[in-house]
This record gives structure tokens, sequence and C-alpha cells, in this order.
């Protein structure tokens, strides 16, 4: 690990597990916040439903800032905003601060999201990202796997104040290292003692300069019906996962998709478009999109219905149910450093494929549990949600963000964590809505639909894996190079 990465590699893990952390944490201390602040539940969940919208709606636009300012100067800027917004929620005197705080810190999480894709991508030759992904991964598993237990140990003995605290110091920490080591590299990369020839070599990598205005240059105009098209579809999805919501969801959801027509319309005639062509014309790169959107809605929605099952109808608290499918967390932190390894051997068209395949029977077995359920069936179940989700994800985000364009990083990693954000809306919605159709039974996972169509959702991901790359040929094929024209010719050797 050079001096130059270490930092980056720091601050990506760190930011990663910050957000994962305060997702996880927040549900555990809603309750709380209720009480203590005289609030509805209409008005708490909107503490979540702010700060998705917020974040899912800008993840793009954010990766493309990152891309013409730098990916390290964002993600300082989503860092410190991101700590001081949790500061002022933990000082906030009623909901209404909150709900406004909340939406605050999703901007600066879409902010600091890509750029922890983009900072990796820029820093790491393409051959060598799959191991910080995975650490980046395995930080994400644990982070999620302690924050019901360390939200319920801080609410328990401070307050759901506490909760937001948690955050603010590594936050801090991440975003003056992100400012310090980019001053640096500015710095070194400013020194006239560069040779003329390696400074025209290092322009040349960088990507090509445009006459226009830098606001231009960002199509302000596809940022803004991008926004309107994802923030449309997130609160549709969460929305109708609500009971008597189904038919704003369904409004939002159109007004999405009319959104998106008006986008796809303007990409096509925009000069320097939100959405590179050639990133959306890469087969790797959207079929690694797929991919982490099919998984992640069939594992959230997996443990949406799980979570129901677990304490309506067997009757665990809170921390039992933890329990029960810890080891999902368990092997996503065990599993990520064996990612990598795995697809320098099988190529991440055959490591995906495995993934999907032990995701999708991890659903399946889930699907077959009746009331009198043990929790060794539980764990069996979760710990092959937790193995391919993990395998999934780790092979998918390497593909996308090593496919991607070094000057488009920041837009693959925004595509990445929007995949990542409207998945579990579209698995805890599709769940809502079939947990409704059997009302007594809907919970018990053997007597309801909820388990087998989100088994169907997570198998989607197999011929999504198919699509992406192999392994050796691909690596024989770079290697190698393209056959230059005179390649066939016989040499002419001089006597």
């Amino acid at each position: 690990m050079t001096p130059r990465r270490a930092p980056v590699l720091a601050c990506s893990v760190v930011g990663a597990a910050v957000v994962a952390l305060d997702g996880t944490v927040l549900t555990v201390a809603q309750p709380a916040l209720q009480r203590d602040l005289h609030a509805g539940i209409d008005q708490v969940q909107w503490t979540s439903t702010g700060y998705l919208v917020a974040v899912a709606s800008l993840l793009v636009f954010a990766g493309r800032l990152g891309d013409r300012y730098g990916h390290r100067r964002v993600f300082a800027i989503g860092a410190l905003g991101f700590a001081a917004a949790s500061t002022g929620i933990a000082l906030a005197p009623g909901i209404g601060a909150v709900i406004a705080l909340r939406v605050l810190q999703g901007v600066c999480g879409a902010l600091l999201q890509p750029a922890t894709l983009g900072m990796l991508r820029t820093a790491f030759p393409p051959d060598r990202l799959g191991t910080p992904i995975a650490v980046r991964t395995a930080a994400i598993g644990l982070a999620a796997a302690a924050g019901p237990l360390v939200g319920g140990a801080l609410v328990s003995a401070y307050g759901w104040r506490a909760v937001f605290l948690l955050g603010v110091p590594p936050t801090l920490a991440i975003g003056i290292l992100a400012l310090v080591t980019a001053e640096r590299t500015e710095e070194r990369t400013a020194r006239p003692t560069a040779a003329p020839t390696a400074q025209r070599a290092a322009h040349s990598r960088l990507p090509p300069r445009t006459s226009r205005s830098g606001l231009a240059a960002l199509d302000p105009v596809g940022a803004l019906l991008l926004a309107v098209a994802l923030g449309l579809l997130v609160h549709g999805l969460v929305g109708a996962a609500r009971p008597g919501g189904a038919t704003a969801g369904v409004l939002a959801c159109a007004g999405a998709a009319a959104a998106g027509a008006a986008l796809a319309r303007h990409e096509r005639r925009a000069e320097r478009p939100l959405l590179p062509p050639e990133l959306l014309r890469s087969v790797p790169v959207v079929a690694g999109l797929a991919v982490l959107l099919a998984a992640s809605a069939a594992l959230f929605g997996t443990l949406f219905v799980a979570t129901y099952f677990l304490q309506d109808v067997q009757g665990l608290d809170p921390l039992d149910c933890a329990l029960r499918v810890l080891p999902l967390a368990v092997l996503m932190v065990l599993g990520a450093p064996l990612c990598p390894p795995l697809q320098r051997r099988f190529g991440p068209r055959r490591t995906a494929t495995a993934g999907a395949a032990l995701l999708t029977l991890g659903v399946l077995l889930l699907a077959r549990l009746d009331a009198t359920a043990g929790a060794v069936r539980v764990g069996a179940a979760a710990a092959l949600l937790g193995a391919g989700f993990v395998v999934l994800m780790v092979t998918a985000t390497s593909v996308v963000v090593h496919r991607a364009p070094e000057a488009h990083a920041g837009v693959a990693g925004g595509l990445q964590q929007t995949a990542m954000n409207i998945g579990p809306a579209l698995g805890v919605a599709v769940a809502t809505l079939l947990l409704a159709l059997v009302p007594r039974g809907g919970f018990v996972p053997a007597e309801g639909a909820a388990l087998p169509v989100l088994a169907v959702i997570a198998a989607l991901a197999l011929p999504a894996a198919l699509a992406l790359p192999g392994g050796d040929a691909d690596r024989r094929r770079t290697r190698r190079g393209p056959m230059s024209p005179q390649s066939g010719r016989r040499a002419c050797v001089r006597s």
C-alpha cells in the first residue's frame, strides 16, 4: 500500500461504513425520537423518506461533480457536511428541524457515496480494484451488523440524540484527511522539477476540457430530470409500502416514468450528456448494475419479511431477531476478502453466477419456513443470503468501476449507489404489497406469496451475471491487445 493510496482507502472505507451505520441505527432510534418530540408516525417516517429521496435523486449528479472537480474535494465537502448535519439533528428542537436536517444529510451523503468508489478507481490500477472494494464491502457489512446493537445500547443509555453524534468524529476525520491529502497531491504535481514530457503525459490522461461554461458542461437540465425521476421513484416505492399509500405510490411512479422519458429524449440531444453514452453502451457496466438492483431488492425485501416473521409470529424481541440473522452479516464480513481471489481464478461471470444461485437458494429456504422454524434453519438461510449477496456486491461493483472509463468513474459510482438505493426500496415495496394479499398467513413465509416472488427477483440476477465478463479469455485478450492490420502479414527479413 503506497502512501498515496492508503488515505484514499481509509476515506472510502470509513465513509461507506458511516453511511451504512447511520441507516441501521436510525431504525432503532425512531420510536424514542417519536416519543421525545411528540411526533406522528408519518412525520417520523419522513426522517427516513426525506433522506432516501435526497440521496437517490442526487447520486449520479454528485458523481459527475467528482469527475469534473475532483473526487476527494467532493468527498470532503460531503463528509464535513454530513458531520455538520448529524450534529444539527442531535441538537434539533422539533421534528420539523429533524426532517429538514435529514434531507440536508441526504444531500451530503449523495456527495460522499459516489466519491468512495471514484477515488478508488483513480487511485488503484483497474486490475487491483478487487481488494479495496472487498475491504469496503466488509466494512459495510460490519457496520450494518453492529448498527442495531450499538444503536440500541446508545438509545438505552443516552437517548436517541446520541445515535446521530456517533458518526460525527469519523466523518470529520475523513473529511479533513481528504482535504489535506488533496492539497499535498496538488503541491506534488505543481513542482517545477517534473520533466516536460512527464507533464504532457500526465495531462494527456486527463479528460478533455471543454470550451463551454462549467455549469453547461455539467448538464443541469439532465441532472434536474434525473433527480425528479429518481426522487419520485423512490418516494413512490416507499409510499406504496405504507398502509393506504398504494394510490399515491402509483402516481409517483407514473410521474417518475414521465420524467425518465423526458430525460432520455434530452440526453440524446445534449452535447455533453449527464449519462455518457459510452458508459450506458457498456454491456458489463449495465449487467453489473442489473445484478446489484436485483440482488439488493431480493435481500432487503426478504429481510423485511423475515423481521415481521421473527418478531410478530415467533414473538422474538429485536435483539433476538438480530441474533437469528447474524450469520448474514458474519458471512458478508468474512466472505468479502475471498471474493477477489475467486474473481481472479474463475472470472466475474462464474463468480457472480454462483453468488446469484446462493442468494436465490437462501430466499427459497426462508420461503419454506413455518411458524415452528428454529434458529438453525433461520441461521442457515441467513448464511446463504449473506454469502450470495457479498459475492454479487463485490463482483458486480468491481466490474462497474473497472469497466467504466476513468473520466467517468464518478458517474459509474453514482449509478452503482443508485442501484443500491433503489433496490431495497423496490424489494420492501414488493414485499409489503404481497404481505397484504394474505392478511392472516402472510407473515408466515410458507403460507404467503412474498418470499416466492422475491426468490424470482433474486433469480433475475442469474441472466445479468451471465452477461458479465469471463475470466481467462478476457484477460488474454486484454494482454494481447487489439490485432494490428499488418499482424497477419509475414515478416520481411533482409538477407
